[in-house]
């Protein structure tokens, strides 16, 4: 080890490009694929406003040869940040390794935006956003964004699943083709507001070989749209056996759960109580994402489970349990409509409150026990725990508080919007719902003052103080549409909950419905699959393939 640390030493007063970091003697040899003198243990410390991040990383170096990046300083042994901090060690043989950092922009660079998120308001931002004036870098666990209007009819069948999936780098080109513009496969988890730095974990969903990998991004404008979490208030097991649909990953794995049950059943020996309880499907909650999974569910098994697993068929049921009424928020002449529709169509609904969910049964408040075989959680959404932990005010129910500008007004060029974010109460406006048409339209608006802004040479750090932001935003409902199944559905087009407008219901509403989302489906590449799913589907039914 003396011999080593004398190479060492003198290899970095020669000026040599790569630090090498050693923990201790035990890190000399290490087994992989690797060489030995490439393997090193790394930690990083990141001081962050509430008292600092601890990141703790190992990771296996790769050939040097391998790495060229656009101007990015890269992982730790081999190109350095210069503006990385250092952990102090006591122990000489530990030397601290830097941190993977993309650098502040120089006078004279476009400003840089970075976006976290890839959701309806995230993307509606990118995609009007005026790269001849800003550089932007999107940062989200997911590389595509989900037109979640639809995602139920995916579950079935009806749909495929990349019909629903649009890419980021299509929805805005200069992520993958300008030089100093990226998307970073990460989640956010920490926000340096003075710094005007992000702190990031790359996602790997367990199948790299180390552990996540931190790094951490610099911005001129912050937009953070991240979006939230489904509501589960503490009930007991909720998240551990119940499905949620708010990814395409969800629906993956409900479709998954269903076509297995429909063929587990029809395994001989399967007892009678067995085969009720694993056909049972039950959904929480009656907003318009149970109601809509309903529908379809209630669609799939009238026109393709009752032919195509005979066997079984008298056996599958749905159950819908809401604490309220369904559809809330829809007129009353709806909601009776919904109500009697899902009925007859086999929907069986419950009025009740989920006190505690097991593997294979659900316990309500009155403490009557409902069994299942697949349950779909869809109680409405509420902040996120990386929303919650950010040092930034909040409005009522935890979101980022912005003001009319949609700007949080206790920070510099830190901007919200989306489900993640609500009026503060200063400003005498309430929080508005967490719609896809409510972020699309915030994501609308602050593209164009971004936009504006950046014609005024306002784009780069601490520019805009003095940079007039225009009028404020103001949201006007355009109405809600809903899903029944079998070719029905609801339109309220009223503009609020007391409001005066247009209802209707049945057949004609149902293809509005299809018409207006079929036109709010961002690219024509998925405007094409879905109407070839939905005229695949209406002749040659669901496709039942379990893959």
């Amino acid at each position: 080890m003396a011999l080593a640390r004398i190479a060492r030493n003198g290899f970095r007063r020669s000026g040599g490009a790569v630090g090498t970091t050693y923990a201790s003697e035990k890190d000399a040899l290490c087994e992989g694929a690797y060489a030995p003198h490439k393997c090193q243990s790394f930690i990083g410390d990141v001081g962050t406003p509430s008292g600092g991040l601890s990141y703790l990383s190992s990771i296996k170096t790769p050939p040097f040869s391998s790495y060229g990046t656009r101007g990015m300083k890269t992982t730790p042994q081999y190109q350095f940040g210069h503006a990385q901090r250092v952990i102090e060690e006591s122990d000489s043989e530990h030397e601290s390794a830097k941190y993977p950092t993309l650098e502040a922009t120089k006078p004279g660079e476009k400003p840089r935006v970075v976006v976290l998120g890839s959701g309806w308001a995230a993307c509606r931002f990118l995609k009007g956003l005026d790269t001849k004036l800003y550089d932007v870098v999107c940062i989200s666990p997911r590389n595509h964004m989900v037109f979640t209007p639809l995602l139920a009819s995916t579950c079935v069948g009806t749909l495929e699943f990349r019909s629903v999936a649009e890419p980021v780098s299509q929805i805005q080109t200069a992520l993958a083709k300008d030089p100093n513009s990226y998307f970073f496969l990460a989640s956010c988890t920490d926000v340096d507001t003075d710094k005007h730095e992000v702190y990031c974990e790359t996602v790997d969903d367990g199948e790299l070989y180390s552990e996540p990998y931190h790094f951490k991004v610099a911005y001129d404008k912050l937009v953070i749209a991240s979006g939230s979490e489904p509501l589960t208030f503490g009930i007991k097991g909720v998240k551990e056996h119940a499905f949620f649909l708010r990814e395409v990953t969800h629906a993956q794995e409900i479709r998954k759960r269903l076509l297995l049950n429909l063929m587990l059943s029809e395994n001989p020996g399967m007892s009678e109580e067995e085969k009720e309880r694993l056909l049972h499907c039950v959904v929480i909650g009656g907003g318009p994402t149970g109601v809509e999974f309903s529908g379809e569910l209630s669609d799939f098994i009238m026109r393709d489970v009752r032919q195509r697993y005979a066997h079984v068929k008298n056996y599958i049921r749905v159950t819908l349990i809401e604490a309220n009424e369904i559809l809330s928020s829809f007129d009353v002449g709806l909601r009776e409509y919904a109500t009697k529709h899902l009925t007859k169509c086999g929907v069986r609904l419950v009025r009740g409150i989920v006190k505690e969910v097991h593997p294979n049964k659900i316990v309500l408040s009155d403490g009557s026990d409902v069994p299942y075989g697949l349950l779909v959680w869809s109680t409405g959404v509420g902040p996120s725990e990386f929303v919650k932990s950010l040092n930034l005010p909040k409005s009522p129910g935890g979101r980022i508080g912005v003001n009319e500008w949609l700007q949080a007004p206790s920070v510099e060029d830190v901007f919200a919007l989306g489900d993640c974010a609500g009026f503060l109460e200063q400003t005498g406006r309430p929080v508005l719902p967490a719609l896809a048409q409510v972020a699309e339209r915030e994501g609308k608006y602050l593209v164009e003052l971004f936009n504006r802004i950046g014609k005024q040479n306002g784009g780069k750090a601490f520019a805009a103080k003095d940079v007039p932001l225009g009028d404020p935003f103001v949201y006007k409902h355009l109405g809600s549409m809903a899903s029944v199944g079998r070719y029905k559905a609801l339109v309220d087009l009223r503009q609020s909950k007391d409001g005066k407008g247009l209802s209707m219901a049945g057949f004609v509403s149902w293809f509005i419905w299809r018409s207006a989302y079929l036109t709010r489906v961002i690219s024509w590449r998925n405007r094409v699959y879905v109407a070839v799913n939905w005229a695949t589907t209406l002749v040659f039914g669901r496709d039942n393939s379990r893959i």
